[in-house]
């Protein structure tokens, strides 16, 4: 397992949203209040110790109370191999957890459960834990619906459960433009010669609003402009930078 310990100055990384929506066309809507969990995976394809990890997310992708994600990061691409699917701001992303924790702990495999704790991204046992420990304590409970309707994008925020209550401040919500499946050849670095296969990679992620606490609707206008490879969407509901998730919905197409 490769690590760093380290603080960074956190930053949000700001997209315009609206180059991300053409690839979200499907007429479906995510079932509001099924997420209970969220997994966001920091892999990367120059690290010996992730294709393990990145094996065992699809057993978290098949659970429909669980939204898993996985996040190629870019720090060790000075290791011999350029990792095809990094990001620098997925590695940002991963720092915020860490300076927002105090822990400083960044490294590959990592796994963020529910924004609030983390784990070796491997190691199963230690997931579910975090998993059903969060599960009673903080859930992923907030109604979010994701739909296409009428040519825009629709994401329906609902109001605060009792258990979760309004943000100290507003939260932010995401939207992750995913590829579901990936195979790429590796050529040089720690794992030369290997076909390694990745799941629901995140490939650009970009806030597009805010909630405070009451129902909200955000409409985002499709400019028929597509991501290439990418065929599914994810909605987060963040507070803070690398703060807890508290909603989490998915638009498969």
């Amino acid at each position: 397992m490769r690590m760093r310990l380290e603080s960074f100055n956190a930053v949000c990384s700001v997209v315009v949203a609206g180059a991300l929506l053409g690839i979200c066309s499907a007429d479906s809507r995510a079932k509001a209040g099924q997420v209970r969990s969220v997994v966001e995976l920091f892999t990367s394809q120059g690290c010996s110790s992730c294709p393990p990890a990145d094996a065992l997310l699809k057993s978290y992708i098949e659970r429909p109370d669980v939204l898993a994600l996985s996040y190629p990061v870019d720090y060790w691409d000075y290791l011999g191999w350029k990792d095809t699917m990094a990001s620098a701001r997925n590695s940002q992303r991963q720092r915020d957890y860490a300076d927002t924790r105090g822990d400083g702990a960044v490294y590959t495999p990592q796994a963020v459960i529910n924004g609030r704790a983390h784990a070796v991204g491997s190691r199963q046992k230690k997931i579910d834990k975090a998993i059903v420990a969060l599960t009673k304590l903080s859930p992923v409970n907030l109604p979010v619906e994701i739909a296409k309707e009428n040519g825009s994008m629709v994401i329906k925020l609902g109001s605060a459960p009792d258990t979760t209550g309004p943000p100290a401040t507003a939260a932010t919500v995401w939207l992750a433009v995913v590829q579901k499946t990936a195979t790429v050849q590796i050529k040089h670095g720690e794992n030369r010669g290997r076909h390694l296969k990745y799941y629901n990679v995140v490939r650009e992620l970009s806030p597009v609003g805010t909630w405070t606490g009451q129902p909200n609707v955000i409409r985002l206008m499709s400019d028929a402009v597509s991501m290439e490879h990418s065929d599914a969407c994810a909605v987060l509901v963040q507070e803070g930078t690398g703060g807890p998730i508290i909603g989490a919905a998915w638009l498969d197409f």
